[in-house]
């Protein structure tokens, strides 16, 4: 009998009474409710915010959007190249996003000042890093904007002459009178200076001639003149002149500067030298010796 009874005793003590299940099992439902209701709670805290971060959110990217087709369409008054204009267009329209995602995450109380401190010291590092690249890019931008020449045009900078090929945006691209191709940085391009002959859209070239001071100086300026009058490649307009440069060692220094088109420079000066050499031998006009230089 006194077995039995322990063994009673040791059976309650293993399985749990019923009014023990019930207290666990209210006492995890209450917790279930707490949970729940702290996560209503939470959701009915920060609807309001996630709503106004939304609205924001696509009322942003609408508007940054819009922004960027206004860009386009300046640039484009401004006929700037295609390729400078995607560039830029695409730059805005980053540089927006990720102001908008910004706020829109400050709005949902996530700490948005690491996240800025992140991306100022990626910006200085890739600056740094990029110093020359930059400084060409910006340069590129520069020329590109503001065109102190185009592609076609005939300029001399950075120690080198040639037509414009190519403007990219780091580097311009000449090709120079002897075929070869010269590639100028645009960051010490557009700052240092520029010689462009093709922007006014006609050039003025200068042929020295050496001739005996014993010719007849009027004579000599009309066969000048009329060489200059007969060659198609000079400009009417401006007029072409003819001056006397100095009277040295028995000779007249003559000056013919014609005007022509920036793409017959090369060409009409050829022309001339040998034209000149004709009509003065035609007209019995003495050539000078060239002038001693100076030691």
């Amino acid at each position: 009998m006194l077995h039995f009874l322990q063994s009673q005793e040791g059976i309650k003590k293993i399985i749990p009474s019923v009014e023990a299940i019930r207290e666990d099992i209210k006492i995890r439902e209450d917790r279930i409710t707490s949970y729940f209701d702290r996560f209503v709670n939470t959701i009915i805290e920060f609807t309001p915010s996630v709503i106004s971060a939304l609205i924001v959110l696509i009322i942003g990217m609408w508007v940054v959007n819009r922004i960027g087709k206004i860009a386009e369409k300046a640039m484009v008054r401004r006929d700037l190249e295609v390729s400078l204009r995607t560039f830029l267009r695409s730059l805005v329209s980053i540089g927006l996003k990720i102001i908008l995602i910004v706020t829109v995450a400050g709005m949902l109380g996530i700490g948005t000042t690491s996240f800025v401190t992140i991306l100022g010291a990626a910006g200085l590092a890739v600056g740094l890093a990029l110093q020359g690249s930059l400084s060409n890019f910006a340069g590129g931008v520069l020329i590109l904007i503001f065109k102190p020449f185009k592609v076609g045009d005939s300029i001399e900078a950075g120690g080198q002459a040639g037509e414009v090929i190519e403007i990219q945006i780091f580097n311009t691209i000449l090709l120079t009178a002897d075929h070869k191709t010269v590639i100028l940085p645009n960051g010490p391009l557009s700052n240092g200076p520029i010689v462009n002959s093709s922007r006014h859209g006609d050039v003025r070239i200068d042929i020295v001639l050496t001739l005996s001071n014993e010719n007849d100086l009027s004579q000599v300026k009309h066969v000048i003149a009329e060489v200059l009058n007969s060659n198609s490649k000079v400009l009417e307009t401006p007029k072409p002149g003819v001056f006397v440069g100095k009277v040295v060692e028995g000779s007249v220094i003559m000056h013919a500067r014609p005007y022509c088109l920036p793409g017959d420079s090369g060409e009409l000066t050829s022309e001339l030298y040998d034209e000149f050499k004709i009509a003065f031998e035609r007209n019995g006009i003495k050539q000078g010796a060239a002038p001693k230089k100076e030691a």
